[in-house]
């Protein structure tokens, strides 16, 4: 198809076009079951283009679909996570791709054993709304480097991004390569009921269980990236300046709709007080008004923000102390908010925020934050603020989670060589760099012989003197 060609509207109902696009990538995938890497690096290239070009629209849209997300938000956040995951893939790819020499035992000489790495076929990608871009490319990024067709549906809560993206993306590459569904509930289902060869969903941990569960009916195998409650560990004798600025960016950014942003605090009984008005500085500092101001996003719907008000007038009516660090709110823009004397009943404290509202948890030594830590579902991230190298390693060594920073938030995120992905109610598998590359492809393990076949010496009859000279040598 030609780059400025847009691939023709269909006109079949949305489920009968999503099977049918199905059918056409697995036929595509049958003609041509291992691209070379110079193919997969022009779609690389082209994708890399396309998002230069016109991330300028996508900043538009993504900001339309938020009713007010900063352009250099999204630029940060959405469209530079992808060009350096471009950039990363490009340059590794044909290190990834090169088939590994693995060890042949004694017993089994003269031979040799390679893993090589096959696309697995057609990869389904699901995308939320919080980040529709960077969300739905990444994924891409991986299932193209492996030499995948992809499929990605996109949230129905972006209508605008949702549409540009599916625009552009059929400007550079034909629907038997990258497909883009959209619609509602009804699409979703049908999406994650097809029969794909990889599935990866982003989203709520209510809505993957289902996903998963009609993934089994086609035994698809699934990545699923979750979120849950990421604890910010504030150590006894951090600075809490750094400690509170460090946070707050993880926590304004996007206005919390993060899957990795800081959910709580944890901070020593002694230091309480002193970190809320630390945190108070922080944010004002980078958001030092909320009314009119282009740099704070709103919450992306009235669903969800009725949501966070609830939980806000959930804690309040138990006794938590509500601390709004702004007046009043303009619009879907919720003030930043701290909340103290949180307990295990409050909403705040039972499910994801997903927005602007911090709970501060008290802790009198770092052995009952630990246990307050172990004791709830493993979360997608981990954030500890202390500069002692011992006590790092033994925070690290004593929590799971299902990735960490030391003394900065989300950055982990947005590192091509670490892999990303959640543990237990988190999600389960990775992705990014060559975790996402190996994510989508079939590591097959090739045992070689040539002419010469020494095993024929223990082909039976047994019993003969060879194949006791074998037992005594290897088994006994």
């Amino acid at each position: 198809m030609n780059a400025d060609t847009p691939a023709p509207p269909s006109s079949q109902p949305p489920i009968a076009a999503l099977e049918a696009a199905f059918l056409r990538q697995k036929a595509a995938y049958a003609a041509d079951p291992l691209p070379p890497a110079r193919q997969r690096r022009q779609w690389l290239d082209a994708l890399r283009a396309l998002l230069r070009r016109e991330q300028g629209a996508l900043a538009a849209a993504i900001a339309r679909d938020f009713g007010n997300r900063s352009v250099d938000e999204t630029l940060l956040a959405e469209v530079m996570p992808c060009l350096h995951g471009i950039r990363h893939a490009r340059r590794h790819l044909g290190r990834w791709m090169k088939p590994e020499r693995r060890r042949v035992g004694l017993a089994f000489q003269p031979a040799a054993a390679r893993v090589m790495y096959q696309p697995l076929g057609v990869i389904g990608i699901i995308a939320p709304w919080n980040y529709p871009l960077y969300l739905a490319v990444g994924p891409l990024i991986g299932a193209l480097a492996a030499g995948n067709r992809a499929m990605i549906k996109t949230s129905e809560y972006t209508p605008a991004t949702a549409q540009l993206l599916k625009d552009l993306l059929a400007r550079i590459f034909p629907e038997d390569l990258v497909y883009v569904a959209q619609g509602g509930a009804d699409v979703g289902a049908a999406f994650s009921g097809l029969a794909f060869d990889h599935l990866l969903f982003t989203g709520s941990t209510g809505v993957g269980r289902r996903v998963m569960r009609a993934a089994a009916e086609n035994l698809t195998p699934v990545t699923l990236e979750l979120g849950g409650k990421s604890p910010a560990l504030v150590s006894a004798d951090v600075p809490l300046e750094d400690a509170a600025e460090r946070i707050a960016f993880g926590k304004t950014l996007n206005a919390g709709q993060t899957c990795v942003a800081p959910d709580y605090a944890l901070v020593p009984r002694p230091r309480l007080d002193a970190f809320v008005q630390a945190y108070r500085r922080a944010v004002l500092r980078l958001l030092p008004t909320l009314a009119d101001n282009p740099d704070y996003t709103a919450i992306i719907d009235e669903r969800q923000f009725g949501r966070l008000r609830e939980c806000l007038r959930d804690a309040a009516d138990k006794g938590a102390t509500v601390l709004p660090l702004y007046e009043q709110g303009q619009g879907r823009r919720l003030p930043h908010t701290l909340v103290l004397d949180a307990d295990d009943g409050m909403r705040l404290m039972q499910e994801e925020i997903f927005g602007p509202i911090l709970p501060v948890v008290p802790y009198d030594r770092l052995e009952d934050a630990l246990a307050y830590i172990n004791q709830r579902p493993r979360p997608l991230a981990l954030y500890y603020f202390g500069y002692d190298r011992a006590e790092q390693r033994r925070v690290l060594a004593r929590t799971h989670s299902g990735g960490a920073c030391l003394n900065d938030t989300l950055l982990h995120v947005a590192q091509d060589d670490l892999p990303f992905g959640g543990i237990g109610p988190s999600g389960m598998g990775h992705y990014h760099g060559r975790e996402g590359f190996l994510a989508f492809s079939q590591a097959k393990g090739v045992f070689i012989r040539q002419r010469f076949n020494a095993t024929r010496l223990i082909y039976p009859p047994y019993g003969r003197w060879i194949q006791r000279l074998v037992y005594r040598l290897f088994v006994r």
